[in-house]
C-alpha cells in the first residue's frame, strides 16, 4: 500500500507525516476527493477533517441538504426573532392578537336610531341604549343591533300581478292590494317573542283586512272615504293583535293601493257602473227641475201673499191698481187704440204706419186690352 493515496485524502507514504492532514501547509491545495459530509467552502484553514454529527445536521435540513445563501426571512435559514432570554416571541404575539380581538368585541357604538340586546351565553340579559356601551368579550356575551326608528314596509300581495280576492259585506269579491308600514316598538319582544316578525306582520295585516272588508259594502271599497275608513280600521285591528302577541311592533299606517273587481267580471262591472252613473245623472236632473219649479211656485205664492195683505188694507185701491196693471200688460202687446169719448181728436196710428212701411210693397201692372 506504500506510495498509494487514501480515497479520504490521507496518504501513508509521506515521510512520517501520515497523521498530518493533507493541505495543512500554507498555500497548499487540498489533495484527494472532498469529504461529501462536510459543508461547501471547507474549514477556515482550508484543510480537510473528519465529519462529526453537528456538521451533518447543519448541512441538512428537514427538506434535504441546505443550499448556500438564501438566509432572508423567506429563505430556508429564516428564524423567528428571539427575546433577550433566548425564547421566541411567537407565543406572545398570538396572545396579543387574541387579546386585541377580545377587547374589540367589548366596545359597542350604538347609533341614535338603534338599540341592541345583549345575550350572555345565549340567554337575554339586558338592552343597550344609543351611545358607547361595554360588554364581556365574545363569546361570553353577544350583541345584536337593530334599527328601531326606521320605517319598514310589507306589500300584500308581494307580487303586484297577483290577485288578492276578499269577500265584502254584500257578498261580492274585490281585488285588493295594500301596503303596511311599521317599525320596532320594543326590541326585546321583537327579537324573542315571535319567530318571524315580518311574517307575523303579514298574517296580522291580512286577517285584519279581511275582517274589515267583510263589514263593508262593495261600493264603499271603491270610494275615497270608504277606503280611509277601512285603512284606519285595519291599522287598529293589527295593532291590537300584535300587542296581544307581545311582538314589540308599532303599525304606522295602512295604504290601499288598488281596489278593483275581479278580472273575470271587470267588463260587466264597468257596464253596471256606467248604468249607475247614467241613473244618478237622470235623478240629479229630475231633482234640479223639481227644485226649480218648487222655488218658482214658492216665489209666486209669497208675492200673492204680499198683494193680499195690501188688498186687505185698501180693497178698492188695490183692485183698481191690479186692473190697471193687468190692462197695461195686455194692451202693451197690441196695436189697438181705444177712444172713450166722441169729442177726442182721432189718434194717428203711427205704429201701424211704421209697420206697414216696413212691409214689402207689391206692384201690379195692367196690360193693354184687358
Amino acid at each position: 500500500m506504500a506510495g498509494k493515496k487514501s480515497p479520504w485524502g490521507s496518504g501513508s507514504g509521506n515521510g512520517g507525516d501520515g497523521d498530518k492532514p493533507a493541505g495543512a501547509e500554507s498555500g497548499d491545495k487540498p489533495k484527494g476527493p472532498r469529504n461529501p459530509w462536510l459543508p461547501p467552502g471547507g474549514g477556515g484553514n482550508g484543510g480537510r477533517r473528519a465529519p462529526n454529527i453537528e456538521d451533518i445536521f447543519k448541512s441538512r435540513g428537514p427538506e434535504g441538504p441546505r443550499r448556500s445563501g438564501g438566509g432572508g426571512p423567506g429563505g430556508p435559514n429564516f428564524r423567528f426573532p428571539q427575546r433577550p432570554g433566548g425564547k421566541s416571541w411567537f407565543p406572545i404575539a398570538v396572545v396579543a392578537i387574541v387579546g386585541i380581538g377580545l377587547l374589540a368585541t367589548s366596545f359597542h357604538l350604538i347609533g341614535p336610531q338603534q338599540e341592541a340586546v345583549v345575550k350572555t351565553l345565549g340567554n337575554y340579559t339586558r338592552k343597550m341604549e344609543p351611545g358607547l356601551n361595554f360588554s364581556a368579550p365574545f363569546p361570553i356575551e353577544t350583541v345584536d343591533v337593530e334599527d328601531v326608528e326606521g320605517v319598514r314596509t310589507v306589500r300584500i300581495p308581494g307580487n303586484n300581478s297577483q290577485a288578492k280576492l276578499i269577500l265584502t259585506g254584500d257578498q261580492n269579491l274585490v281585488d285588493l292590494s295594500y301596503i303596511v308600514r311599521w317599525n320596532i316598538k320594543d326590541l326585546e319582544g321583537f327579537k324573542f317573542r315571535v319567530v318571524d316578525p315580518v311574517e307575523t306582520v303579514n298574517e296580522a295585516a291580512e286577517a285584519a283586512m279581511r275582517a274589515s272588508v267583510a263589514e263593508t259594502e262593495l261600493d264603499e271599497t271603491f270610494s275615497g272615504q270608504g277606503r280611509a275608513a277601512i285603512e284606519l280600521d285595519v291599522r287598529e285591528r293589527m295593532q291590537a293583535t300584535l300587542d296581544s302577541y307581545g311582538a314589540g311592533i308599532r303599525v304606522l299606517g295602512v295604504e290601499i293601493e288598488k281596489a278593483d273587481p275581479p278580472a273575470q267580471v271587470v267588463d260587466a262591472f264597468r257596464d253596471v257602473q256606467v248604468a249607475e252613473q247614467n241613473a244618478d245623472a237622470a235623478r240629479n236632473q229630475a231633482r234640479g227641475y223639481a227644485q226649480q219649479v218648487l222655488a218658482q211656485a214658492e216665489g209666486e205664492a209669497e208675492a200673492f201673499d204680499k198683494v193680499y195683505e195690501q188688498y186687505r188694507l185698501a180693497p178698492e185701491v188695490t183692485r183698481q191698481r191690479l186692473y190697471y196693471e193687468t190692462m197695461e200688460r195686455v194692451l202693451s202687446q197690441t196695436d189697438k187704440t181705444i177712444v172713450e169719448t166722441d169729442n177726442v181728436t182721432p189718434y194717428l196710428p203711427l205704429p201701424e204706419i211704421r209697420r206697414r212701411a216696413q212691409q214689402p210693397t207689391t206692384t201690379v201692372t195692367a196690360t193693354e186690352g184687358q
